[in-house]
This record gives structure tokens, C-alpha cells and sequence, in this order.
């Protein structure tokens, strides 16, 4: 079993930015690809970012040009950087890790953005 523990979320304003952190228990590079959901009240749960073992990353529309994700092999970390964010980024964000066959979830984090 793979424990991703998720950190920074938080309450922040309209424009402002959070950093979201998962860390993983083994070195994140075992894993195919690493990533970020999010799932608002009464809405299923999207896609936010993925980024692959080659650094290859992906973005659902809603956020390209204002978040990033990026990772730390040395800190077995991978980070989801927040800008200009918006009310409707409001949601539990959710990191996940892609091995062969299976996707381990994190318990989530809150962001909420005040108007």
C-alpha cells in the first residue's frame, strides 16, 4: 500500500496563490506519473495536472498558465504550484501516483478561495 500525504491547503483570496505539497513514502520516480484532482461540492472529481517519470506534464484547461506541478526525486515530493487562483478553484485537491495496474489516492486537502 502507497500513503500520499497531501499539505497546504488552506483559505485564501481571489488572486492570491497556495503550494500544494504530496509526499510519497518511496522515491516518486518508481512511480509512472504523479498528479493532481480536485472535486468541488456536488461536482465529480476532474483532472488538474499530471506530470510523468520523464517531466512531462499535462494540464486540464481550466488551470493552464496559472498552476504548475513539479517534482522533488530527492524529497520524494511532488508539488502543485497555485496562481491567480479563483472561487471556482475552490475543492478538496486530491494527489495520486500512477504505478502499473493501479492508482494510489491521497486523503485530499482543502482550498478555499474567498470572493
Amino acid at each position: 500500500q502507497v500513503q500520499l500525504v497531501e499539505s497546504g491547503g488552506g483559505l485564501v483570496q481571489a488572486g492570491g496563490s497556495l503550494r500544494l505539497s504530496c509526499a510519497a513514502p518511496r522515491n516518486i520516480f518508481s512511480f509512472v506519473a504523479m498528479g493532481w484532482y480536485r472535486q468541488a461540492p456536488g461536482k465529480q472529481r476532474e483532472f488538474v495536472a499530471r506530470i510523468t517519470r520523464g517531466d512531462s506534464t499535462n494540464y486540464a484547461d481550466s488551470v493552464k498558465g496559472r498552476f504548475t506541478i513539479s517534482r522533488d526525486n530527492a524529497k520524494n515530493t511532488v508539488y502543485l504550484q497555485m496562481n491567480s487562483l479563483k472561487p471556482e478553484d475552490t475543492a478538496v485537491y486530491y494527489c495520486t501516483a500512477d504505478s502499473v495496474g493501479r492508482t494510489y489516492w491521497g486523503q485530499g486537502t482543502q482550498v478555499t478561495v474567498s470572493s
